[in-house]
């Protein structure tokens, strides 16, 4: 009896030594921390430090945020993971029209540096690792944290963290960009450039397959397309003149884990592979940090059902160990009640004490690479590589990944892959527990987090006092060089810098790049 991997190959009920005849150890498979970093990126992996234990967290006002922070900080997260409402991320202030209603809601505002202050109050900036989930703006939110490190007396040069940065994953599947795709690779090419200089230690971009993987992206179409926009970033950064093993080491990657354990790890071990064969021979990358896939990763939000939430507890954990099994260098586990709401303060925590049981009473960190010469494993790792190769090669033949983009090949992929997968559920083939099978008459009562509902009021204030206050001619000074820089070569993030630190406002710096590169219109013809 066989059945399908979620990737659409054939998956045997029996697997023995005749699904490796082909299989190369050397070649393919290699020894921990060495190319191509099958087994992973570091010779020891978990054995002597678990990965970093993020939780992604941030709603409502910048104070209450703030609390969550220091909540999750006491009760042992090593990294921070900062949500930023809808607003924010699409670089509007929180009293512009476009805001009306979200100001909040699915993550925090922030729109000034007054603001970036409150968020990392009492929050030692020199020994918390942050991510931030930001694209379009990402650049704009950067420098709102050094800034507010520098006012902590901490040098950029000690700050170490992410940015998500990746807009060509909007333009697939997320929508949260603002610039067409032409000036939004030029500044992503400018921050890889500024923190070589000013933050070294920072990871310049987060490559994302999450969100294709949440719209529907099977597997081998998740790390697919998710390296071919790894390949569209690092060939804009030469071409604007960057060496490539000069940014290349900060690169970074984002991809989902499913409760689908076994195919997920040969998930994430596929992707290593290819990435360390496109930076070596396509790119001629030197160096070995250039050639690693460093990732973070996030259990599968899509995932989360609302029928009876606490199921939520033991998929998050299968979807952890997943990830852990698979080499993963930091991990967000989502809180059971996120089909509901925002997480309240209890979920986040059983969330966070999910990987530390995972990491510190299991055994899973005693050893590097615990599946590596498993015989479903490698051949489901060489199954999820061929089929990611061909959609590279597809994307490629199409002009890359921009061009691919435009003409709606990974956004078309995804939705038929999302409309097989509805379909399965609709029928039964593809069991949801709680939802399809295994349901409840009457579910039970669930008392949600609600949020203030004067938030997009308090904010607004806060933004008239602000410009009540400042230098407002310095401020539209400032601004006019961020114009001209869009309008020029030169660096943007430098007179970006000057005109958040004169309290420039982060809608404010984002028209003024719209006021030279216009809006992307998406084209919906195909």
């Amino acid at each position: 009896m066989s059945g399908q991997t979620e990737s659409g190959t054939e998956f045997q009920s029996i697997y023995g030594a005749d699904a490796l005849a082909d299989f190369d150890p050397a070649t393919q498979l290699g020894e921990p921390g060495k190319y191509p970093f099958t087994r992973g990126v570091y010779p020891t992996m978990y054995t002597q430090r678990p990965w970093t234990m993020r939780q992604y967290a941030g709603f409502g006002t910048a104070t209450e945020s703030n609390a969550r922070y220091q909540e999750l900080i006491a009760n042992g997260t090593m990294g921070l993971s900062v949500a930023f409402d809808l607003p924010t991320q699409m670089g509007y202030d929180s009293d512009d029209a476009m805001a009306a209603g979200e100001v909040g809601k699915v993550g925090v505002a922030i729109d000034s540096i007054e603001d970036m202050k409150v968020l990392f109050d009492n929050i030692p900036l020199d020994k918390v690792s942050t991510s931030m989930t930001i694209n379009a703006p990402a650049a704009v939110l950067l420098l709102l944290y050094q800034l507010v490190a520098e006012e902590q007396g901490i040098s950029a040069d000690q700050l170490t963290g992410t940015i998500q940065n990746d807009v060509l994953k909007e333009y697939i599947a997320r929508g949260t960009y603002i610039f067409p795709p032409a000036p939004s690779l030029r500044l992503i090419s400018d921050i890889f450039a500024y923190c070589k200089d000013e933050i070294p230690k920072w990871n310049t971009i987060s490559i994302s397959g999450y969100h294709m993987a949440e719209a529907g992206a099977t597997p081998a179409q998740e790390i697919a397309f998710t390296l071919a926009d790894g390949i569209a970033y690092v060939q804009a950064a030469i071409d604007a003149g960057l060496a490539v093993d000069d940014f290349a080491p900060r690169l970074s990657f984002f991809f989902v884990s499913r409760t689908t354990i076994l195919e997920e790890v040969a998930k994430f071990r596929a992707a290593r592979r290819i990435w360390a064969k496109i930076m070596t021979e396509r790119f001629g990358a030197k160096n070995p940090k250039s050639q690693m896939l460093r990732f973070h990763t996030q259990t599968a939000g899509v995932q989360l059902t609302a029928q009876q939430p606490e199921v939520n507890m033991v998929r998050v954990a299968v979807q952890a160990l997943a990830a852990a099994l698979g080499g993963t260098q930091s991990l967000h586990t989502n809180s059971f009640d996120e089909a509901i709401a925002l997480p309240t303060q209890k979920a986040a925590r059983l969330a966070l004490r999910t990987q530390q049981v995972i990491a510190y009473e299991s055994d899973v960190t005693k050893t590097v690479d615990p599946f590596a010469g498993s015989y479903v494993v490698e051949s489901l790792t060489d199954d999820v590589e061929a089929e990611a190769w061909k959609l590279i090669n597809e994307i490629d033949d199409r002009g890359g990944a921009v061009r691919a983009i435009e003409q709606g090949f990974q956004k078309n992929e995804i939705e038929q892959s999302a409309y097989h997968y509805a379909q399965q559920v609709d029928t039964g083939d593809r069991v949801v527990v709680g939802v399809n099978r295994f349901t409840l008459d009457e579910e039970e009562h669930y008392d949600p987090l609600r949020l203030d509902p004067t938030i997009g009021e308090q904010q607004a204030q806060r933004l008239a006092d602000l410009r009540a206050n400042r230098d407002n001619a310095a401020v539209e000074a400032a601004l006019e060089k961020i114009r001209e820089a869009g309008r020029g070569s030169d660096n943007l993030l430098y007179p970006m810098k000057e005109a958040l630190k004169a309290k420039a406002t982060v809608g404010e710096v984002c028209n003024a790049l719209r006021d030279v590169w216009g809006l992307y219109q998406p084209n919906d013809a195909f």
